[in-house]
């Protein structure tokens, strides 16, 4: 009885034996993945810390720009077109609450009357602008709004003023990427004539209602 007990035994110390070694081997497995997940974690939360950094130095350095063009507009009297670096004989506003930077063209500058091409293949008013953004306001987000009157579209490929403000926004985005601004920092819209800027109830509001605008945002 004896002889067969030790058999039996012999057999049950090697399983236990071998169920321990592998129960080692998966616990060094489990170790060896937490600790690489555990690194990986820990330079996400690294980058994201120094990313974090690089906002706040970016947004303070953003105020700080938007600070000094109140100031010299503000206490120095300087017009928004001089502080903002576009010059005189650009329409330009500075809203310092919404951090933006708005230059003004009118329509009859760009195009020809219910086109949305521009009427040159070169313009010496967007090439002006482009030079300013490309040296003061480089990696700034742009937008480009179109606007129109309120006279319905007659005669045209348009089927409204929506439509052409918005084809006319993008001759102009269009040519401003063509042109260096990196596209992904542009985007085009139209407003036709909802957001007029003076009544349409004479010629001379209408024009000033019909126009493209270039929004910086400086934050």
């Amino acid at each position: 009885m004896q002889l067969v007990k030790a058999k039996v035994v012999i057999p049950l110390v090697c399983v236990v034996a071998l169920s321990m070694v592998s129960g080692c081997t998966d616990y060094k497995k489990k170790y060896d993945y937490l600790n690489v997940e555990h690194e990986n974690l820990k330079g996400r939360f690294e980058n994201l810390q120094s990313e974090k950094q690089r906002l706040a130095d970016r947004i303070s350095q953003d105020q700080q720009t938007i600070d000094e063009l109140r100031r010299q507009i503000e206490e120095l009297n300087r017009t928004p077109a001089d502080a903002t670096g576009f010059g005189e004989g650009y329409d330009v506003a500075f809203d310092p609450d919404a951090g933006t930077i708005t230059v003004t063209l009118q329509n009859t500058i760009l195009f020809a009357s219910g086109k949305a091409a521009l009427k040159n293949a070169t313009s010496a008013e967007l090439d002006h602008i482009l030079s300013v953004l490309k040296s003061k306001y480089a990696g700034k987000e742009i937008d480009v709004v179109g606007h129109t009157d309120t006279d319905p579209i007659r005669k045209s490929e348009w089927k409204d003023n929506w439509e052409l403000s918005a084809q006319r926004a993008l001759s102009v985005a269009r040519y401003l990427i063509q042109h260096g601004i990196p596209e992904d920092q542009i985007q085009a819209s139209g407003c036709g004539p909802a957001r007029p800027v003076a009544p349409n109830t004479s010629s001379a509001g209408k024009a000033k209602n019909r126009r493209v605008e270039i929004v910086v945002h400086m934050r």
